[in-house]
């Protein structure tokens, strides 16, 4: 969040505002039960099928060159698990070219040393939601 204006960052595509419904969608994946999470998964895949028809047919956001847009949106990739096990659900299915884009992208030492193991950030989130108070002991 900005701290500056107190409001999340916005990516407009055809003049609708995508990165608030992808922060949205995400923690409601993981977080919520039954008809809100189904409603949550369909609103991320949405938004990630945004991204991914921006990303089209080139490697990288950017084209052929890895590049601001792709560092920023990477740093996501190691949640997918999360959503995607809590959830019940996969985003290849929906969005193959996105996953193929965060393969590349972790293909790079640099990105690939940089970010958590997705298995470890699926134990943090399943500690998190104890905490929170969103867990029934269970593993979603």
């Amino acid at each position: 969040m900005n701290p500056v204006h107190k409001k999340i960052p916005v990516l407009i595509n055809d003049r609708k505002p995508v990165c608030q419904s992808i922060f949205t969608g995400r923690w409601k994946t993981w977080t919520s039960k039954g008809e809100d999470q189904e409603a949550a998964k369909t609103e991320f895949i949405e938004s990630l099928k945004l991204l991914e028809e921006q990303l089209g047919d080139n490697p990288y956001f950017g084209g052929e060159i890895f590049g601001y847009v792709d560092v920023a949106l990477i740093t996501f990739y190691c949640w997918f698990y999360v959503y995607e096990t809590c959830g019940n659900f996969s985003i290849e299915a929906d969005c193959p070219k996105l996953i193929a884009w965060a393969k590349r992208c972790m293909e790079k030492e640099s990105v690939a040393k940089s970010l958590p193991d997705q298995h470890k950030v699926y134990d943090f989130a399943l500690q998190l939601k104890k905490i929170i108070g969103m867990s029934d002991g269970e593993e979603a």
